[in-house]
Order: structure tokens, then sequence, then C-alpha cells
């Protein structure tokens, strides 16, 4: 049994362990710091772009830089809807608990501080990489689709990322220091330190929703988990074709008709393993679902077939 919810003060423990870590943007892009772009950005296990034999090394570190790119743009877009679910959630604390109030004033204001880190990033890399790299969006677009769905189905999606950026931390990045360019690798070390909290945060959130909904509402929420994951995964498959387009101008040549085809196959299966199945097979991730729906699980299990 999780037993975030039923320890005796889980928002105290969250509030220590956060104030353990502390930084601000410029402690990352500050003045003299610059990304290294004779370096990969991520690991292999991420980008899966060392398998393109059809590319030259010099072209797959174009590529890996790239996705390095969409990689932090991808986290800034979806930041976007988390920050108001999470403004909203606090106006139904009030408060009433004042820790968790506390705790959850601190996420937002974390999330905030995230997306204007990424924001700050995307105008190191456009001025140090060379040619351009677009990226799906806008924001807006994305989060007010997001948000039109239950809170419960947004928290969820949430829930379903922070889980995942555990994930590629510990699992993918903390053991490729000295193998990637140590400015990214700080930036994900210090978000992925914040994110920690944030998913013991969400888990709690996600719980305290669903134990004041009745299974029909629950059953939705998880209906519109499901809604929102394939709206993102057509924008990863977009992010794809952008992605090849990047690429090109990036290497100066225009790719055949029969890499563009073997690339766009490997790198959506590489995305789709990054962002979906990372996230929708997290044992956290599925423990919570299945405690709110053991039945209504399921449909998530089904999902995550099509996308391996």
């Amino acid at each position: 049994m999780n037993t975030l919810l039923h320890s005796p003060d889980p928002y105290l423990s969250i509030l220590k362990d956060a104030a353990k870590v502390s930084w601000q943007v410029e402690d990352v892009l500050g003045a003299g710091q610059s990304l290294d772009f004779t370096q990969p950005f991520l690991p292999e296990s991420l980008t899966r772009t060392q398998m393109l034999t059809c590319l030259s090394p010099a072209e797959q570190l174009k590529l890996n830089q790239i996705r390095g790119n969409s990689y932090l743009h991808l986290f800034g877009l979806v930041e976007e809807f988390i920050l108001p679910l999470v403004m909203d959630y606090v106006k139904t604390i009030g408060c009433q608990d004042i820790e968790a109030t506390q705790a959850y004033l601190g996420f937002a204001e974390q999330e905030s501080k995230h997306i204007h880190l990424f924001r700050q990033f995307a105008e190191a890399f456009a001025s140090g990489f060379g040619s351009p790299c677009d990226c799906i969006g806008p924001a807006k677009a994305v989060a007010d689709f997001v948000l039109r769905h239950s809170p419960l189905g947004v928290a969820l999606v949430t829930l379903h990322i922070e889980w995942m950026t555990q994930h590629h931390f510990l699992e993918c990045v903390q053991d490729r220091q000295g193998t990637i360019d140590p400015l990214f690798f700080k930036l994900l070390k210090y978000h992925w330190q914040e994110e920690a909290q944030h998913a013991r945060l969400d888990a709690l959130m996600v719980q305290s929703m669903a134990q004041a909904l009745d299974t029909t509402a629950i059953a939705t929420g998880i209906d519109d988990y499901l809604t929102i994951i394939q709206y993102l995964q057509a924008g990863l498959v977009n992010q794809v074709q952008l992605d090849l387009t990047s690429l090109e101008y990036a290497i100066h040549r225009q790719l055949t008709t029969t890499e563009r085809e073997h690339i766009k196959t490997a790198q959506a299966t590489s995305y789709h393993q990054t962002f979906l199945l990372s996230g929708m097979t997290h044992p956290r991730f599925v423990q919570t679902v299945q405690q709110i729906s053991p039945t209504r699980y399921g449909r998530i299990a089904e999902l995550t077939q099509m996308f391996s």
C-alpha cells in the first residue's frame, strides 16, 4: 500500500526535504556558463541516435543535441499546464492544512522557476547551435487543451511526468556524468532534485482527489488521462518531423527518402519510450492508479502496448 497519504506528517517531511534543495536559475545558466556543442546533451538511452547507421558520428551528435533541445522544450511545455493545476489545487486546501498549502505553493514556485530555466536554455541553445530547431506548440494551446479535462485526469498526467522525470535521471542520466555536456547534466540534476518532491506531492494530490470522487468520476479522470496522453503522443509524432527538418539544416544535406523513414521510425519509438512508456509503466505510477481504480488501470495497460 502507498503510505504517503497515511503517514503522520507527509507534508512536513516534504517541506524538510525541499528545504535541503536551494538554487536559482542563475546558478545553472549564469554569466560565463555556456553549452559545449562538442559533446552530446542526452545519454544514448534517451535518444537512440547512435543506432542510426545512416548518419555519421558527427550527424548523430547533431541529432542528439536537437533531441536535447526538444527534451527541455517538452518539459517546459507540460509545466505550463502543471503550474495552473497546482495553483487551483492550493485554493481547495486554503488554510485548513497550512503545511500542505506551503508545500504546494513551493511546488508551484519551483515549476515557474523551471519554465524560466528552460526558456533561458532555449536562448542559449539557439545562439550556439548554428541553425534553426523548431518545436511543437505553442505552450498556451497545449495547456488550454489539457486543462479542459478533469482535475484528476490532469493530475494523473502530471504524476506520469513526475515519475518519468525520476526514471530519466536516476536510471539514464545520473551515471553518465562526464559523457554528456557538463552544463546540460547540471541542469538535469537540479531539475530532478526538485521534481523528486513534486512526485511525492502529486501522488498525494491524486490520492486526495480520488478520495473525494465516486467510481464514475474516477473512471472519467482516467479516461481523461488517456485522452491527454494520446494528444501528447500526436505532438511527439509531429516533433519527430520537426527534428528531421532541423537535422537537415544542421548537417547541410537533404536526407534520402530511405534515411528519413529509417530515422523517423527509430526516433518515434525513442520518443514514445522516453516520454510515454517510462511514465505509464513506472511502478509508482502504476501503484497509484491501481489503488484508485484497480479495474480501470487495464485501459492504461492496453495503451502501453500501442507505444511498445
